[in-house]
């Protein structure tokens, strides 16, 4: 469908953007949109970001007025800017986190779970709902500014590039697709957001980029946001004499990002405090993270300040008097996070594993090692065996070295703002490019780190309608449905489970593939759980692969429990055979087709109500 607009929307954990491409006005050309928002009670301003932060105040808490929209005199919501400095004081109020907590496959991410650590009397959402109040906020700020009254010019009525994770699995891509129809938009397609940074750096170059890389180099997009950190390799290479972008690997899902610095610099504050004779407690904790965000955030973005404030209310009757005050200075800030998540180590390095408790409080799985650089050295090894047979041109084996090792990175995200942090990163790529005698991994200069997964999402949007430079990659993982045994019952035994693939690596948007010549059991008219798996490494399975000795290539993703319909065959395993289907919008179906021709069942990778 060819929409006046482009639109690309950047669903960030702490930060969310919006970027288009009016192709009705003359030359199309990659915008940022300020977006309106609350910033004080009372007061709607445009700001280049909207924080994904969204604040559900209590009775009488604020002002009759204070938190009223152009468009909404009654809001008895907040989302932006506003609702990030205010519900930082009233933490128990703020919802922060709902991307994360979104593709937690632990939570029922329908239920009212969030502000997390809320009372049971107050006002409580969905990580799924909170997302699609960003959503809708950014429709209902266009269609406001932009729109102005033109149905036609309606952001639900714009082609939208929704950007995820590149390691989303499947039931987290289902649910933001979800949000984004709950918001009303139905010209949808979904980009990973390594991608959308690198088509960034695409537009943002002109034809210059070509200069920058060559035949052969390995690309390392490295991005790590507020909730999770992201790997992604695009190769560069040639075709019909023309340089030619190829994703080629993505790395796990590490919820490990900007929310874990934020919590480590808290404790660094509250040290200092308790050693001046100041012991915060649990809900001034709360307080405290989010004050040392915002504090972390001052110190990257201006290189002049040596430190900055951080304020939490105090306890008692006189909160205000006996408000608890720091500073944080810049060196605390650097060391923790340069030492703590960018540690100095050797290629082979792998994350440490912590040993497991009998009781853990529930809450957001973050990694056990804050170790980014070692999450790094795990990624390349595990994708060294899987691009060991990746043809270099030359020019690029003269120097030999490891297969799965960067010539060059590209960095997103507003942690990589710090230029220590940069340097630290590139620095251990470097000291792991020495040891193999390859070449020095270079910088991807010129990104912009908070908005340029939007606009790459608009760009995109462009590649779609045959304008720009498109990268090829197709699925970022193989997908598997665990396929059971059959074989007689063993006591204290369950069956064992075979990897079936139902889409191969790379398998690209708007594809189908037949599961061929083979016929399986599908149980329908009582809930049952469907295993599902993928793999990042696995290069070479095709549809109908079946996998016996599967752990260590192949990971287990969310299961999908479900009731096909099925009244006449109750509890019956009726001979159906597979096809799978990659949409255009990046969504995975699997479907299941009776024997006769005339039955058929669709499994969806979604979470149902009620789990």
């Amino acid at each position: 469908m060819q929409t006046r607009f482009v639109v690309g929307i950047d669903l960030g954990t702490t930060n969310s953007a919006l970027a288009y491409v009016d192709t009705g006005a003359g030359e199309p050309k990659v915008q940022t949109f300020a977006v309106p928002q609350v910033v004080n009670p009372g007061e709607v301003a445009e700001r280049p970001l909207l924080p994904s932060s969204l604040y559900l105040p209590g009775p009488g808490e604020q002002p009759a007025g204070a938190l009223k929209l152009p468009w909404d005199a009654d809001r008895d919501y907040c989302v932006g800017e506003f609702a990030k400095t205010f519900g930082a004081k009233v933490p128990t109020r703020l919802v922060t986190s709902a991307k994360s907590w979104l593709c937690h496959p632990g939570a029922d991410r329908k239920a009212p779970i969030l502000p997390f650590r809320a009372g049971d009397t107050d006002r409580k959402i969905s990580p799924l709902e909170a997302c699609v109040r960003y959503l809708k906020h950014f429709a209902e700020a266009w269609n406001q500014s932009v729109a102005k009254g033109m149905s036609e010019h309606r952001l639900e009525a714009q082609e939208i590039i929704l950007t995820v994770p590149a390691s989303f699995d499947a039931a987290a891509r289902e649910l933001t697709i979800e949000a984004a129809r709950a918001a009303g938009f139905e010209h949808l397609t979904l980009l990973e957001e390594p991608q959308a940074a690198f088509y960034a750096w695409l537009d943002g170059h002109g034809e210059e980029w070509r200069k920058q890389v060559s035949v052969g180099d390995l690309v390392l997009v490295a991005d790590v946001g507020g909730g999770t950190t992201d790997f992604t390799l695009i190769e560069v290479g040639e075709e019909d004499g023309n340089l030619a972008l190829t994703r080629l690997a993505v790395g796990d899902h590490l919820l490990l990002g900007g929310d874990n610095m934020d919590l480590a610099l808290a404790h660094t504050a509250a040290a200092a405090l308790a050693k001046q004779g100041t012991k915060l407690d649990a809900g001034q904790m709360l307080q405290m993270t989010h004050a040392a965000r915002q504090a972390k955030e001052q110190i990257l973005a201006d290189k002049r300040l040596s430190s900055a404030p951080v304020t939490i209310l105090g306890k008692g009757r006189s909160v205000i008097a006996s408000s608890v005050k720091h500073d944080l200075p810049r060196s605390d800030v650097e060391a923790v996070l340069v030492n703590g998540f960018f540690p100095e180590c050797p290629r082979d390095a792998e994350p440490a594993k912590a040993r497991g408790t009998g009781l853990q409080e529930l809450g957001l799985p973050y990694v056990s090692d804050a170790g980014i650089t070692r999450h790094l050295a795990q990624f390349l090894t595990k994708q060294s065996e899987a691009l060991a047979n990746r043809e270099k041109p030359s020019s690029k084996k003269k120097k030999g070295g490891d297969p799965a090792l960067p010539t060059a990175v590209l960095f997103n995200g507003g942690v990589f703002k710090a230029d220590p942090l940069r340097g630290r990163f590139l620095g251990v790529l470097n000291s792991w490019a020495k040891a193999a005698k390859a070449e020095t991994v270079r910088e991807l200069a010129g990104a912009d780190l908070d908005q340029a997964v939007a606009r790459g999402a608009a760009y995109y949007g462009l590649v779609r309608r045959g304008k720009g430079v498109r990268i090829r990659g197709g699925t970022a993982r193989a997908y598997y449905i665990g396929v059971e045994l059959a074989m007689p019952a063993v006591p204290g035994m369950a069956p064992p489970i075979k990897a079936l693939c139902v889409a191969p690596f790379g398998m690209e948007e708007g594809t189908e593939a037949d599961i061929p010549q083979q016929e399986f059991g599908l149980v329908v008219g009582e809930e049952v759980e469907f295993r599902f798996l993928g793999s990042t490494v696995r290069r070479d399975d095709r549809p109908g692969t079946l996998v016996e000795d599967w752990e260590g290539q192949i990971d287990e993703l969310a299961p999908v429990r479900t009731t096909l319909d099925g009244k006449a065959n109750v509890g019956r395993a009726v001979p159906v055979h597979l096809h799978s289907k990659v949409t255009e919008v990046g969504q995975l179906e699997l479907w299941c087709y009776g024997k006769d021709g005339k039955q058929k069942w669709k499994l969806e990778f979604n979470v149902r109500e009620g789990r």
